[in-house]
């Protein structure tokens, strides 16, 4: 039984860490109804990653924010089908502590405590402890 709540768990972990990403990126893009968006458009979202990198010259905030939108496309990808998991959960969980940081130095502890980047990213790093090959030879043993 511990097996498949284990499995369970897992598949949570993968779907809530990348609908968080996928959010985040539809917001950037003006996805989100303005009433609920972060930012509603790539102008805001540029604005905001200069304010989280404020020792990043100004020429270099556009490629900051590409690369990590890329990231937050290409990571839930991978997370969503469930290849590389180990991996791209780890990625994520960097990506997310780095994120969590810039927002202490920039603006303060309470916005990344309040949406909850720190939660998010030690679930992230959760996720990439967590052994599939385990989970099936368990499972296997279990059976016999």
């Amino acid at each position: 039984m511990s097996i498949i709540n284990q499995k369970t768990i897992k598949i949570f972990l993968r779907l809530a860490i990348s609908i968080g990403f996928i959010s985040a990126v539809a917001d950037r893009f003006g996805l989100w109804n303005a009433a609920v968006s972060a930012w509603g458009n790539w102008s805001n979202f540029l604005a905001y990653t200069k304010v989280l990198n404020p020792l990043i010259p100004e020429s270099l905030i556009e490629p900051v924010a590409i690369i990590a939108t890329a990231a937050e496309i290409i990571f839930p990808i991978f997370l969503l089908i469930g290849l590389k998991t180990e991996l791209f959960a780890k990625l994520s969980g960097c990506l997310l502590l780095l994120f969590g940081l810039s927002m202490i130095f920039s603006v303060g502890i309470k916005a990344p405590l309040d949406y909850s980047v720190f939660t998010s990213a030690a679930a992230a790093f959760a996720l990439s402890l967590m052994k599939e090959k385990y989970l099936e030879i368990d499972l296997y043993l279990q059976n016999k």
